[in-house]
């Protein structure tokens, strides 16, 4: 291998050394290489334009402190108690959004909280090289040093502005047993602590205690677990509550509790976690974050859901009395003992009568919880006790408790247990019309793939259509409600409807396939007098997109028809009965007019081709002597002559529309040909200058062989010329040297004659 290297080398410096203007072009190229690269890459450098400083993103009218260029003060949130951060990006289009919401409650509570706005894009801010946000906007609050508290609800002013009022004042003052009373009658979890004030100005207790309300607001930003403070020992001990630094958690169905400060260190992530793992609610709030969230789906995977899609004031003091009618239904639905939720009095009084609940394995087709009525010595004792219950532990209807109102412990009677969300509509109204809940009320049963949908009526309340005609009907044995079918119609939430007729507009084009959805599917496909043939698809389906011509030729062949429709569905927006779906797209299916009952589908494993429907239709389509019910109902006191002449008559009817296709058939069949006799003349006519240019292809090779043999016989010879050449020099150099060494012999002998001879001669003289 190095000898082969190294007669390379010699070759090249040979031809170098006999060429010199080859190796000074090598070297100008080279030069010129090196001096371009270096010019593209300092030219490189002014491409990239430097970044434009950040300037203000708030306006300077709004009482906000605007760190635009990233820095971070911690000195401002000693200003005022409670301190909101927003941090964003200038060109987030969601904090742009945010940023008119943001300053709106930023002057309404200015005197009460320090708003700072901090530009976290900025790449020579502080903020950037610190903190690693990968969504903007993002808002913290800090209460003192208690922080950050992160705001994870929609940025719309009302909102925003509940979620800092309660971080203000995270605690409620009950000064008496009736703030106290009202305090625990609502449906959403309530803590109580109890702290007495008169031994020392701040018990070491409450600011731990008020830590774990912070906490709480961490979790839940609507704050649905409220904390109350009570100082009074007579107002406490209208619930049993005598110690001081005690907190104790209200709940309606099982015994309260009272938090265990010997097991457990008192401190506020530990409450705040013992709330969290002990509270009951009835109503939960929904809050899809209108992002890629599986939100949504976790919950309804839980089993039966009642989705409550209602307006909200989140700055309201009280519910609504929407919110509070629904909140009482979904009491009485958890209730299994009918006189705990009816009053609170008795919860101040006596605590003989408490609901036990008795846990199952979880399973969204079994009782989820049987209620036990139980009488127990002391407040805290909360018996739970896993065992699969006989029929006699399940308590007995509720109607005969509560006058037959069929909905109070209905929970407890049930496999169908329904759980109560509720959803804001002003946000989610989306998602309400995608559900078509027009009532703002609907069940969902993510496992059955069904959902129903509460149709109000104006004469009945909502405690009544909601409690005793959609929960009680939804969990009976066999549900008596239908299954709610959403189509396109649906979806668009009435923009067909408020679009008024122009009269100088032009009619819509006559179509030659129908377009069904949820509403005209059944009265197009089970219209009697017609053979429908339907075409399943999506969108989305690839094959349904290539096979759309076929079904517009045969649209085409039948329109003069009028005993034959052809339509199509699409199964992705328009909501189907069971019986009618198929299960996979595109699907074709015939219903034969007179018996729709006896629907056909064209084979899968035939090819979807014009002829092929034809030969479809032709074979499957209804016959005369079926239409004899049809036509005798249709016209009584006809005789048997009118029957025979209908039949006559369509029969007629049919051949003409059959000769009608056959001669579009045999037009078409023509031009087919001649397009295929076009074809055929343009690919004979391709296939010569195929041939030529694979002729010349090859006689190019040929040449490029004779060219290389040529080249290669040339090296060859070049390659003997340099070896002789090389011989020739070496001998050269050795005759030169063997005569050289002659010529000095020649010499040595001359001047040894001649020193010979003067010897001689001396000698001689």
């Amino acid at each position: 291998m190095l000898r082969r290297v190294r007669q390379s080398l010699r070759q090249v410096l040979f031809l170098m050394a006999r060429r010199p203007v080859l190796l000074c072009g090598a070297i100008v190229l080279s030069v010129l290489f090196i001096l371009a690269v270096k010019f593209t890459c300092s030219r490189a450098k002014d491409v990239v334009v430097a970044a434009q400083p950040p300037v203000r993103f708030f306006s300077t009218e709004a009482p906000i402190v605007d760190l635009y260029l990233g820095q971070l003060d911690q000195r401002l949130r000693s200003v005022a108690e409670v301190s909101l951060v927003f941090f964003y990006a200038p060109w987030c289009a969601h904090s742009m959004a945010a940023r008119q919401e943001v300053q709106q409650v930023a002057k309404k509570l200015a005197k009460q909280v320090q708003f700072v706005a901090i530009n976290c894009w900025w790449s020579q801010g502080k903020c950037r090289r610190q903190n690693h946000i990968y969504q903007y906007p993002i808002i913290h609050l800090f209460y003192r040093r208690f922080g950050p508290i992160n705001y994870k609800g929609p940025f719309v002013a009302p909102y925003v502005e509940s979620f800092i009022l309660r971080v203000i004042t995270p605690l409620t003052y009950l000064p008496s047993r009736a703030t106290l009373k009202e305090f625990l009658s609502y449906h959403e979890p309530r803590v109580v602590g109890f702290f007495q004030f008169n031994s020392s100005p701040q018990p070491p207790g409450y600011i731990t205690y008020l830590s774990s309300a912070l906490q709480a607001l961490k979790r839940d930003f609507r704050g649905g677990v409220r904390f109350g403070v009570v100082t009074n020992k007579q107002v406490a001990e209208a619930i049993s509550v005598r110690e001081d630094e005690t907190v104790y958690l209200h709940r309606r169905f099982n015994s309260s509790l009272i938090f265990p400060r010997r097991e457990r260190n008192f401190t506020s992530e530990v409450i705040c976690s013992w709330v969290f793992e002990h509270y009951e609610t009835v109503l939960q709030w929904l809050q899809p974050p209108g992002t890629k969230s599986r939100l949504l789906e976790r919950e309804l995977n839980k089993g039966p859901a009642l989705l409550l899609f209602l307006p909200h004031n989140p700055l309201g003091s009280k519910p609504s009395p929407l919110l509070q009618q629904v909140a009482d239904v979904a009491v009485r639905y958890h209730s299994c003992n009918g006189n705990n939720h009816s009053t609170l009095d008795k919860s101040f009084t006596s605590h003989s009568l408490c609901c036990q609940s008795v846990l199952l394995p979880e399973s969204s087709t079994s009782v989820c919880e049987v209620c036990l009525s139980w009488s127990g010595p002391s407040l805290t004792n909360m018996q739970r006790v896993p065992l699969t219950p006989s029929p006699s532990s399940i308590p007995p209807s509720s109607d005969a408790q509560q006058g037959g109102d069929g909905i109070t412990g209905l929970r407890c009677q049930t496999n169908r247990t329904l759980r109560f969300y509720v959803l804001d509509v002003a946000l989610n109204w989306p998602l309400a019309v995608r559900l078509g809940a027009t009532g703002n009320r609907t069940i969902v049963n993510l496992k059955d793939e069904v959902h129903y949908v509460l149709h109000r009526s104006p004469a009945t309340t909502l405690t009544e259509s909601l409690g005793k005609a959609f929960i009680r009907n939804f969990s009976a044995p066999y549900s008596l409600l239908q299954r709610h079918l959403v189509g396109e119609e649906d979806v668009k939430g009435g923009e067909e409807e408020a679009r008024r007729p122009d009269e100088h507009q032009q009619p819509p084009p006559r179509r030659f396939i129908t377009e069904l959805t949820t509403s005209s599917f059944l009265p197009s496909v089970m219209e009697l007098q017609k053979d429908v043939l339907l075409f399943y698809y999506t969108q989305w389906c690839g094959f349904c997109s290539v096979l759309n011509h076929v079904i517009i030729q045969l649209a085409r062949l039948l329109q003069g028809n009028s005993t034959i429709t052809v339509a199509r569905v699409n199964v992705a927006r328009n909501d189907l009965p069971w019986e009618f779906m198929v299960d996979h797209v595109p699907s074709i299916l015939l219903f034969p007019r007179y018996r729709k009952h006896l629907s056909v589908k064209f084979p899968d494993d035939l090819p979807i081709t014009l002829p092929n429907l034809l030969r479809f239709i032709l074979q499957h389509s209804s016959s005369v002597h079926y239409a004899d019910k049809a036509v005798t109902s249709s016209a009584e006191g006809s005789g048997p002559s009118a029957v025979l002449r209908a039949e006559f008559l369509a029969l007629q009817h049919e051949v003409q529309v059959l000769h009608r296709a056959r001669e579009r058939l045999s037009q078409q069949l023509a031009q087919l040909w001649r397009d295929n006799r076009r074809l055929t003349f343009d690919a004979r006519s391709l296939e010569a200058q195929n041939a030529e240019l694979l002729q010349e292809r090859q006689s190019l090779e040929e040449q490029h062989r004779d060219k290389s043999r040529q080249l290669e016989d040339a090296v060859k010879r070049l390659q003997e010329l340099a070896d002789a050449s090389e011989n020739l020099l070496m001998l050269l150099r050795f005759l030169l040297k063997a005569r050289k060494d002659r010529t000095e012999a020649r010499e040595r002998e001359e001047v040894e004659r001649k020193e010979a001879e003067q010897k001689r001669s001396h000698m001689a003289s």
